[in-house]
């Protein structure tokens, strides 16, 4: 089993190349969305509750996909409210099983990452689609968070999110374990 950690600020393409790359791939898609839709229905956004449960979440699920042997491709923000142990649980979670983690960074020009937050499909998830809410919670911290392994970095400002996938797609089959 192999996990792809693909994390970056928001709107750097991270749920459009992980389709992209599950279609060369053939592994499922874990969208951090899923999660924090879920989580949110029932407590705030970044709530003792709301944290707790969401990692419970995404760490559980790491752990049954390992168990079962299904390759992942999970899109990740790093933000604050994330607790900062939840990088090391999820690579125990991952290599305990005998499995890989690959952690992709996805980067991209401030304008452009401007630009693609205010576009529509953005909104069929709840994400993020205001520039005005976005240099203001960049100007609060709120993507503040320790830094992450890297295993691969991809700007994908002027880069097709095919291309993108196809390049992740490379780099993780050139690991295999």
């Amino acid at each position: 089993m192999k996990l792809i950690f693909l994390y970056g600020a928001p709107a750097v393409g991270k749920l459009t190349v992980a389709q992209e790359l599950a279609l060369i791939t053939g592994y499922k898609v874990f969208h951090n969305h899923l999660t924090v839709d879920l989580v949110t229905s029932l407590f705030p956004f970044g709530s003792e509750p709301f944290v707790k449960l969401r990692e419970e979440i995404w760490l559980a699920v790491f752990a049954e996909a390992a168990q079962q042997d299904l390759s992942l491709i999970f899109t990740f923000n790093p933000e604050r409210s994330v607790r900062s142990s939840f990088i090391q649980d999820a690579k125990d979670t991952i290599e305990s099983k005998g499995s890989q983690i690959v952690f992709v960074e996805l980067t991209c020009d401030e304008t452009e990452l401007e630009r693609r937050i205010e576009q529509p499909s953005r909104k069929q998830f709840g994400k993020l689609a205001s520039v005005e809410q976005y240099r203001a919670l960049t100007a609060e911290g709120a993507f503040q968070f320790p830094a992450l392994p890297q295993d691969l970095s991809v700007d994908t400002t002027d880069k097709p999110p095919a291309e993108t996938a196809r390049e992740i797609a490379e780099y993780v089959a050139a690991r295999a374990v």
